[in-house]
């Protein structure tokens, strides 16, 4: 498994890990990630970071999304920055002719990446690798509304400690928290949680989906904090819309 993909599925330790010193604000927080450790100076110096505020989209033909997604065993780490599902192989993710395995997903709020400004409650990000070890992410947005169902079986699940990490006893099926409508943005970024690598294919949703106040609240009361990267300059870069 590829440096790439370790960053991006394994952002899971954070706190628990010896090496974990990075956090969402004070001293520790994004303006201050690349001076943490050598390894995160791309967050300073990187031309393509995320998120960013999706604007400006030019209409493209973009290809409808190749989504091959099954229900499978899971398990959900509290890593002290975020509530991350680790799912099992087997669903994935068909772009530019390669496939990309869904290896997790995870949460922030509010939203990292805005549409047109807007700023979204909660943003859940579901990281695809392919064999390369080139990464793939489909951002979902959900805005305060009816209980989302695909999640209720997740909620209650989700470890008070950070380092804990929960079995499901039930399989989960991420088809089920992605909208129905799948136009979406595309653009090229990077993580955005250190080291910031670059290089992400970055497919934002247009349609957001529902998840009740009490969701969302319990979410928080877990993670404690906001974990959003603020906007990142777009340097240039063309984002593509379906």
């Amino acid at each position: 498994m590829s440096c790439l993909i370790a960053a991006a599925c394994q952002a899971g330790l954070a706190l628990a890990a010896d090496n974990a010193h990075w956090r969402y604000s004070g001293p520790q927080g994004p303006e201050h990630w690349s001076t943490l450790d050598p390894e995160f100076k791309v967050c300073a110096t990187g031309k393509n970071q995320s998120p960013i505020n999706l604007t400006a989209a030019v209409e493209g033909e973009l290809a409808p999304l190749a989504l091959h997604y099954q229900p499978a065993g899971a398990s959900v780490i509290n890593d002290g920055h975020t509530v991350q599902v680790n799912y099992q192989p087997g669903s994935f993710l068909t772009l530019d002719g390669e496939r990309f395995e869904l290896k997790q997903f995870h949460f922030h709020t509010p939203s990292e990446n805005l549409i047109q400004g807007e700023s979204f409650p909660l943003e859940g990000h579901f990281v695809h690798a392919d064999k390369n070890g080139s990464l793939a992410v489909i951002a979902v947005m959900f805005q305060e509304g009816e209980v989302n169902h695909a999640l209720a079986s997740i909620w209650p699940h989700m470890p008070a400690q950070v380092g804990e990490t929960t079995a499901l006893k039930q399989p989960v099926d991420a088809s089920q928290i992605l909208p129905k409508a799948q136009a979406y943005y595309r653009f090229s970024g990077s993580l955005t949680t250190p080291p910031c690598s670059e290089g992400v294919r970055w497919l934002v949703m247009k349609t957001p989906q529902t998840l009740s106040a009490k969701q969302i609240s319990d979410l928080m009361k877990i993670i404690k904090h906001s974990n959003n990267r603020p906007v990142q300059p777009l340097n240039g870069r063309v984002v593509v819309a379906s």
